[in-house]
Parts: C-alpha cells; sequence; structure tokens
C-alpha cells in the first residue's frame, strides 16, 4: 500500500457518511432544544375554562411579598452549615475557601465549627455534631457579622 491510499476500500466514502451525520446532528439538535423549551407545557395542554367558570385562587405563597434578599449573617449561616456538614460526612476536600465560595471571615468560622463538630461527633455521635453545626454556624455567624459587612475592598 503506497503514501495517500486508503487503508480498506470505502474508507472514504465511510468517513464522509460519518461527517454527515455528525452535521445533520449538530443542526438538529439546537432545534431540539428550542422546541422543547418553548412549548407543549402541562400549562398549554390545560383545556380552557368556559367562560363561567371561576378561576382558581392562587396559593396563598403567590400573594405574598418577594422574598428578601439573605443578610450577610444569614449567608455566613447557610455557607457554613453546608460545608461543615460535607466535611462531617466525610466529603473529599472541595478546594481552597474561594472555591467554596467562603470569605476568609466564613471560612475562620467553618473552620471553628467544624472542630468543635468532630470532637463532639466522637464522643455523642453525628446526630449531636449536626446540632451543634445547625446552632454554631448561626451563632458565630451572627457574631462574626455582628457591625454588618465589609463596605470597603474587594471582599464587600
Amino acid at each position: 500500500m503506497g503514501r495517500g491510499e486508503t487503508p480498506w476500500p470505502g474508507a472514504t466514502a465511510r468517513r464522509l457518511r460519518l461527517a454527515r451525520a455528525l452535521a445533520a446532528l449538530a443542526l438538529t439538535l439546537p432545534a431540539g432544544a428550542l422546541a422543547t423549551a418553548c412549548g407543549d407545557s402541562p400549562a398549554d395542554r390545560r383545556p380552557s375554562r368556559a367562560a363561567g367558570e371561576a378561576a382558581p385562587t392562587p396559593p396563598a405563597s403567590a400573594s405574598a411579598s418577594p422574598r428578601r434578599p439573605l443578610s450577610p449573617a444569614e449567608l455566613c449561616t447557610t455557607a457554613v452549615r453546608h460545608w461543615a456538614r460535607e466535611a462531617l460526612d466525610g466529603a473529599t476536600p472541595y478546594g481552597d475557601y474561594q472555591s467554596m465560595g467562603l470569605s476568609d471571615r466564613q471560612y475562620g468560622v467553618l473552620r471553628e465549627v467544624l472542630a468543635d463538630a468532630r470532637a463532639v461527633r466522637s464522643e455523642q455521635g453525628t446526630r449531636a455534631a449536626r446540632s451543634l453545626i445547625d446552632r454554631q454556624a448561626r451563632d458565630r455567624c451572627a457574631e462574626a457579622y455582628r457591625e454588618g459587612a465589609p463596605t470597603r475592598g474587594p471582599w464587600r
């Protein structure tokens, strides 16, 4: 077999068919995604109401005011609670504190809470350690953000 020859008969034709199939697939996927995203939801399939039929009343939560943003202490509590439980359950380390989405202040709270939770788990079990995480995350974050969030620098 010389240079530039195909290794077996029909290889070029097979490559061409494969390239055409991949091109067709690439063109069809976006159209399918648009069709899925743009219609045929359960609301679209519901029969319309008769003119005299009353509309159902919306749930109480739908008429309530929009949810307020979390305070810095509440954000800290949520993040510390999550990562402390992950670490307590034996998850592999996620990376440094920034890749976890924590500030230096929140990471300090996490380390303290996790150290205490590990000590409690060895003496009293996992349930007691999780309860401690919830309490200490709330209390320590409230203390850490007692004076509010930073107002200067990149870590606002």
